[in-house]
């Protein structure tokens, strides 16, 4: 409702607009018809703005940021600029109009340099409009970079919306090209996967509480460089924390002194914590590697490794644990058999019989 009154405003003005150029006579009076060409012009011309302004309803607010800042930047330095020259325009008795050209040019000069400058560093510093600057401290200064692996595992995107993140999300433009070349692979489980990460991708871009950002900019070091290096390259550029699953990567980035965020890490944290000593419950599903080892696993997906258990494969037994192994890519329980859990095993035959 707003916006309509505004635009209807907007166009009541440029009819004002309109007649006091008609009234100013500034057009060949003996052609009577162009002062409607005049006024229909201008009415035309807010029509365009009108329609531009509902087709593009989401503005990026840096750009337009960038070019407001640019041209104030750059009109105060032509104008300065002019000043500087006048000494030299006396000097030489140079005519009004010469240094009218020479300031217009010298403004579109400025100003499309300042507008360029900031487009490409509108990432590396602040300068937006204070009640933006101010939501960007709320959400944090070190952003999270977001790799191909934890956007197609998914669980990140859960992770949002419990607000564990305190910062923006930034998802470089070459991980989405590679999520697109995976969705258009020939290999149906690549296929299945890519599209999953697209999947993830829109759900994250339309989440209202998630801050997301599509880094376009190359950096110079990007050159000839893996997937990989140009994600461990962009975290030190923005200071930011790596979020990943990729095991190889989690070691790179650590070499390069880049914080990182391992998912699986993450889950493993959150997993419940088995002593040596303890007792636990486990089906058998299959035979383990070594001799007399029977492997199960547990409701969250941990393998767990079971001494003398191999002639109780399709039982549930019970184990004493021995050792826990954790690492990025999981945990391993290790255990000794202690017996099986009988009252499962008779509740199953009945449930066949």
């Amino acid at each position: 409702m707003v916006l309509t009154f505004l635009r209807l405003t907007f166009l009541v003005v440029l009819a004002g607009v309109a007649v006091i150029v008609v009234k100013a006579g500034l057009y060949p009076q003996d052609l009577q018809w162009t002062a409607w060409l005049i006024v229909l012009g201008i009415m035309a011309i807010g029509g365009a703005v009108i329609l531009l302004d509902i087709l593009i309803p989401r503005k990026p607010l840096e750009i337009i940021s960038s070019v407001y800042f640019g041209l104030i930047v750059g009109l105060f330095l032509s104008y300065v600029a002019g000043l500087a020259l006048t000494p030299v325009f006396e000097s030489l008795q140079t005519e009004e109009r010469v240094r009218n050209v020479v300031q217009l040019i010298l403004a579109a000069v400025l100003c499309y340099v300042c507008i360029s400058f900031l487009f490409q560093t509108k990432d590396d510093f602040r300068f937006i409009i204070p009640y933006v600057e101010f939501t960007k401290e709320v959400k944090g200064r070190r952003p999270y970079i977001l790799d191909t692996s934890v956007i197609i595992d998914g669980r990140i995107a859960d992770l949002v919306e419990t607000n564990l993140f305190d910062s923006r999300l930034v998802i470089p433009r070459f991980v989405i090209n590679e999520l697109q070349a995976i969705a258009d692979s020939a290999d149906r489980s690549k296929r299945a996967r890519g599209r999953r990460g697209l999947d993830i991708l829109h759900r994250l871009r339309n989440n209202p509480d998630v801050e997301l950002n599509i880094w376009d900019r190359d950096l110079p070091e990007f050159a000839g460089q893996s997937v990989d290096v140009k994600l461990v390259t962009l975290a030190k550029h923005l200071e930011g924390r790596l979020v990943t699953n990729d095991y190889n990567l989690n070691k790179v980035a650590r070499v390069h002194g880049v914080r990182v965020i391992n998912i699986n890490d993450l889950a493993n944290a959150l997993k419940p914590r088995f002593l040596p000593g303890e007792q636990i419950q486990v089906r058998l599903v299959k035979p383990g590697e070594e001799e007399r080892q029977g492997v199960g696993y547990l409701d969250d997906g941990t393998m767990v490794v079971v001494e003398d258990g191999r002639e109780y494969v399709g039982k549930t037994v019970v184990l004493n644990v021995t050792s826990v192994l954790q690492t990025s890519a999981g945990r391993m329980i290790f255990g000794r058999f202690e017996r099986v859990v009988e009252h499962n095993a008779h509740a199953r035959d009945a449930s066949v019989a």
